[in-house]
């Protein structure tokens, strides 16, 4: 195996964590293959009940007309807040479950999750099949530095190309969480293309015509905003919709982030060192507390990764049958309170050590900017 560059740490509670490395190299090709880990999850957790997808969709559609409602009727202003993140959490539920239509594990229906993802994705301003396709690439590729499409390292060449200031928006709250509407329409450094033009090479000349539809119904949804804007008013659209919408944002930018970052021993692949497996392996799950169930268990994130085809509502069953087999590649995730706040610092560390990958080596580690930030903790050695 090729040379691993370090990986950082943070804390000096790290440092047990960093001696358990020497024991266990979790860049190491697991001892299992992909079909023991699909054998030891139940049959009946690859099921698709396309009611009992529905049910959650019609869920979460009135809790949001619920929401809506109560908030036209505010009179008190400090009631706002509390809405905003009440509905901002309700359209990451929406995204999550258009999420799902995305991969197939809706329905067994093209033609439902097609409808069922246009209609709550182009709601919350995503372009259900640019997105849909560009975050398959990310499942197929995951932990490839060069294939991989969302929240990837970038290389240290590339990563002392980008102005100062480039470089502190990218590590410095609130800026990373509001990332994905900019994602969607520039990508990632290094990256071209966008994912609401078909001439994009995120897309095949076969799925271009899907993107057209996609991105006709984003303008659709633009269209109604402004015209209710005409109509209520643009202040009445911003305490409704606008606000909520970026809440609804800084959630899908920072559970896609703690899902891929901010544990010490995440690899990151090259060459003949990567597989879909040990790709896999390195995503991380997350224990969100009260928020598991409202956003449909999408926590549990590393057998979703590996089988983006099982429903959300068998997601916890089948995690907790595999996990014999995963071993010490499972990273148990820290338990939560009623509320994740834990993961505040989990994201904070991470933007503040997890900067870049070396140019070279088939196996490697983010390293950190000390120029960056001078609180950033000294790097421990990988072991090789």
């Amino acid at each position: 195996m090729a040379a691993a560059a370090s990986p950082t740490q943070d804390q000096e509670a790290d440092c047990k964590a960093s001696q358990d490395l020497h024991l266990f190299d979790a860049a190491k090709p697991p001892p299992f293959r992909v079909g023991d880990v699909r054998a030891a999850i139940p049959s009946r957790c690859w099921h698709k009940s396309p009611l009992r997808s529905l049910s959650y969709v019609a869920r979460d559609l009135a809790l949001v007309a619920a929401l809506a409602a109560a908030a036209a009727r505010l009179a008190s202003a400090w009631a706002l807040p509390l809405y905003w993140a009440a509905q901002g959490t309700m359209f990451w539920a929406l995204f999550v479950l258009g999420h799902d239509c995305g991969h197939g594990s809706f329905s067994d229906s093209a033609t439902l999750n097609s409808v069922v993802g246009h209609l709550l994705h182009s709601f919350i301003l995503v372009p259900y099949h640019g997105w849909r396709i560009s975050h398959r690439t990310h499942h197929q590729n995951h932990g490839h530095i060069e294939r991989d499409e969302s929240w990837h390292p970038i290389t240290e060449k590339l990563y002392r190309q980008l102005e100062a200031r480039t470089k502190k928006l990218r590590f410095t709250l609130p800026f990373p969480l509001l990332a994905f509407p900019v994602y969607l329409w520039y990508r990632s450094p290094g990256k071209n293309g966008s994912h609401f033009l078909p001439s994009s090479d995120l897309f095949s000349p076969k799925e271009r015509s899907e993107v057209i539809v996609s991105t006709t119904c984003w303008c659709m949804m633009i269209a109604s905003l402004v015209a209710m804007a005409c109509v209520f008013g643009p202040v009445q659209v911003l305490k409704l919709y606008g606000v909520p919408y970026l809440v609804f944002v800084m959630w899908l930018d920072l559970v896609t982030y703690l899902h891929h970052h901010g544990h010490h021993d995440l690899p990151w692949y090259r060459g003949e060192e990567w597989s879909y497996l040990r790709g896999g392996l390195t995503t991380v799950d997350r224990d969100y507390g009260w928020i598991n169930n409202i956003h449909h268990d999408i926590g549990t994130h590393v057998i979703h990764h590996l089988f983006p085809q099982i429903p959300h509502y068998h997601l916890v069953e089948a995690t907790k049958a595999a996990r014999p087999v995963l071993g010490k590649y499972y990273r148990e995730p820290e338990k939560s309170g009623p509320l994740p706040l834990h993961l505040f610092g989990i994201l904070l560390r991470s933007l503040r050590v997890d900067h870049f990958v070396s140019d070279v080596g088939d196996v490697v580690y983010y390293q950190t900017d000390h120029t960056l930030n001078s609180t950033a903790c000294a790097e421990s050695a990988k072991p090789k």
